[in-house]
């Protein structure tokens, strides 16, 4: 059962459409999830191991940093063994986003006023232009040009915004239109405002995100926060939830805040009560165990593990499948049913079993739709 989000977004701001590799970005298409690899790319079995595991958790895009020529030549060999497109970070060396570019990279991050001489950024400009390669335009506020800084007196969201039509107008001038563009800083407010401000100045898709965001916790909250206020407005067409923490843990972090909102959904979704004196099992344990072993599931199923009859029953029945919880027992929903009852150990076990069924069915589903 899936509960129908009322409808409090504004309109999703138009864009051209670009593709990265297979993945359309920006033109309507669903929001795309990013992350970047935590390993040193010229370590090539290390890279091609943590880019298996973001595929696993979800991941649709994948950014590599590119310090140096040995890193830009293991990208061939990384991009063989890669199922989703890969985007090379480059900065200052013109020469690493060309090998970039011939070993097969879907996509470049640079900032072309970084590159140096308007010759080295034509030759990216031509080689990308050649293969169809979109370029992002990534501005951060920690490193914004200093004639900006002193001119607007900080890293405000105007220099920001007047720092990436800089990057864009070098591109446009060579008649390059495959870009995105992403208005960064580490603090929510300022992120929002540099996007809004750039919104009604270019129609590029928006790679979107809270920079340096911190810990798993705290960066996912002003994750969170940030990225929702810019999905509220519109204003994101793939975005990258940035942690100090595995990579695996920003996807996982970007689907829910997707979830939260109604946009995109994966995985099963654990509604769980914060228990209070009224409950009579250990509700924390089984919450967390059943979310443990339900990680690998890819299906969108709602599961409730509630921990009294005061607002358990209502969740349960409301999620595809659910519990409410007494002394020692638990009443098992299913799709707004009562099943039976439970023993406390029998709940997790049975609620894994139960959502392992539905996930199979929807699988199933979609394989039939498909062959017809």
């Amino acid at each position: 059962m899936t509960k129908e989000m009322p409808k409090t977004f504004l309109p999703r701001r138009k864009t051209r459409q670009i593709m990265i590799g297979g993945v359309p970005i920006g033109g309507g298409a669903p929001i795309v999830v990013q992350s970047m690899t935590k390993t040193d790319t010229r370590d090539i079995r290390a890279t091609t191991a943590e880019i298996k595991r973001l595929e696993k958790s979800g991941c649709e895009v994948v950014r590599l940093a590119v310090p140096d020529r040995e890193a830009a030549e293991a990208l061939g060999e990384i991009k063989r063994k890669a199922r989703i497109p890969l985007i090379a970070d480059i900065h200052f060396d013109h020469r690493l986003a060309l090998i970039a570019v011939a070993r097969g990279v879907d996509g470049l991050r640079l900032n072309p006023g970084t590159i140096g001489s308007k010759e080295k950024v034509k030759e990216i400009v031509l080689a990308a232009k050649d293969r169809r390669l979109p370029i992002r335009i990534g501005v951060n506020s920690g490193s914004l040009e200093r004639d900006l800084l002193k001119k607007h007196g900080s890293a405000t969201a105007g220099a920001m915004v007047e720092s990436a039509l800089r990057h864009i107008r070098i591109l446009e001038d060579l008649d390059f239109r495959l870009i995105k563009v992403s208005l960064k800083a580490s603090d929510v407010l300022r992120t929002l405002e540099a996007y809004r401000l750039m919104a009604g100045k270019v129609d590029y898709p928006f790679h979107a995100g809270i920079t340096e965001a911190g810990t798993l916790l705290c960066g996912a909250v002003k994750s969170a926060v940030g990225i929702g206020l810019l999905l509220n407005e519109g204003l994101a067409d793939t975005i990258r939830v940035s942690l100090t923490a595995r990579p695996e843990e920003e996807v996982r972090v970007a689907f829910r805040i997707l979830a939260s909102l109604g946009l995109r959904r994966r995985g099963p979704n654990v509604i769980s009560c914060p228990t209070c004196g009224r409950v009579e099992v250990d509700l924390r344990r089984m919450a967390a165990d059943v979310e443990k072993k339900l990680a690998g599931i890819t299906e969108n199923v709602s599961v409730a593990v509630m921990g009294c009859m005061v607002n358990g029953p209502g969740e349960a029945k409301e999620a595809d499948i659910g519990v409410a919880c007494g002394k020692g027992i638990g009443v098992l929903f299913k799709e707004g049913r009562l099943l039976r009852r439970l023993d406390e150990k029998e709940i997790v076990p049975t609620l894994v079993r139960e959502v392992e069924k539905i996930a199979r069915s929807r699988q199933k589903e979609k394989i039939e739709t498909k062959t017809r």
